[in-house]
């Protein structure tokens, strides 16, 4: 039987702190609309680096509380394979900065090595777009793209205040395309785009907490951004089946009791793994999600996301019909801000 038309939420909830007017307030505080010169004429970047480390915070807190009531949970089995990879990094002296890597897609001893393997391969070298995670890891990633005169497509972190932000080097001043690598680089120097943007991804580089090189399978840290960001793409038709996805871990992430059978529809398969010893073509043949399953996805993790409200909105009119939804789940709490966070006079 095809697939589904559109993919669904991730497993865990979406640990997506403050309201979405909220969101909204930040995002005009922090980039005026226009250009990317415009945009970082009024960028407050100390402000959007103090509220995403804060929201990031809560979110890693949401996620434990989730993963520590997962025992009686039928997909506890991906919190168990996390952990174990997180607790190796730690223990065995290959986690790096931040830290500690629980919760997150763990920077690791060697990541830019990782990344210079997946820079000589042909995929990335006759890339003209790539999609790139804006973790740590993936940094000099995002700079071998940037520095290789390619168009990079970065998601906002979370997708919090938008969607996702396009940048190339012509876009950023002399000097500036590491600080364009970083979230707050990327945010003060993008433009961002949306729905009705018309591009054609040539390659997507994904983070991962555990990967088998033996299937492609692959577990992400629990929030299942990267399946939405890419359920998203492929209703722009921006990537297809045919788009190839990569890896870059740590080879203490590489691991082979990932159980395919139990992964989940949305769930996003590797095709290459790219570690600081080797490159792995995984050949693999779980299915690629085709858009979002709507029905997987909670009221409450749709009311975080502006742009999926955005999406479903569009679609319902277009088609003239109501899409399902997921059944309700109660999120974390989010976290109370401590401070208000001002825009910095120019």
């Amino acid at each position: 039987m095809p697939p589904l038309l559109f993919l669904g939420a991730p497993p865990l909830p979406l640990c997506l702190a403050g309201r979405a007017s909220r969101r909204a307030r930040l995002a005009m505080a922090f980039a005026a609309p226009g250009s990317s010169s415009s945009s970082s004429a009024s960028f407050d970047a100390a402000a959007f680096e103090a509220e995403r480390h804060r929201l990031d915070a809560a979110a890693r807190d949401g996620m434990a509380s989730a993963a520590a009531s997962a025992e009686a949970d039928p997909r506890a089995w991906k919190w168990a394979i996390r952990k174990r990879v997180w607790d190796a990094l730690e223990a065995e002296g290959i986690a790096r900065d931040p830290r500690p890597v629980h919760h997150r897609i763990p920077n690791f001893d060697g990541a830019p090595a990782a990344a210079d393997a997946l820079g000589r391969l042909d995929v990335f070298q006759n890339s003209q777009w790539v999609k790139v995670n804006p973790d740590s890891p993936q940094k000099q990633v995002r700079f071998l793209t940037l520095s290789g005169d390619k168009k990079l497509l970065t998601p906002q972190p979370r997708l919090r205040t938008g969607f996702f932000s396009v940048l190339d080097s012509q876009m950023v001043p002399i000097g500036c395309i590491p600080e364009a690598c970083t979230s707050v680089g990327a945010a003060k120097y993008g433009r961002p785009i949306g729905l009705d943007e018309r591009i054609k991804v040539d390659l997507i580089v994904i983070g991962s907490v555990a990967v088998d090189p033996s299937s492609g399978a692959r577990l992400g840290k629990g929030e299942g951004f990267a399946e939405l960001e890419y359920g998203m793409l492929r209703y722009m038709g921006a990537i297809d089946d045919s788009t190839m996805i990569v890896t870059t871990v740590h080879d203490k992430q590489l691991v082979d009791d990932i159980p395919v059978e139990k992964l989940l529809v949305h769930d996003v398969p590797v095709d290459i793994i790219c570690t600081p010893t080797q490159v792995i073509f995984t050949n693999t043949t779980i299915p690629k999600p085709q858009g979002i399953y709507w029905e997987k996805l909670s009221p409450e993790k749709l009311g975080q996301i502006r742009i999926l409200r955005e999406l479903k909105k569009r679609i319902e009119q277009e088609t003239g019909t109501v899409l399902p939804c997921g059944p309700s789940e109660k999120l974390p709490p989010t976290a109370q801000r401590t401070r208000r966070v001002r825009r910095q006079r120019r």
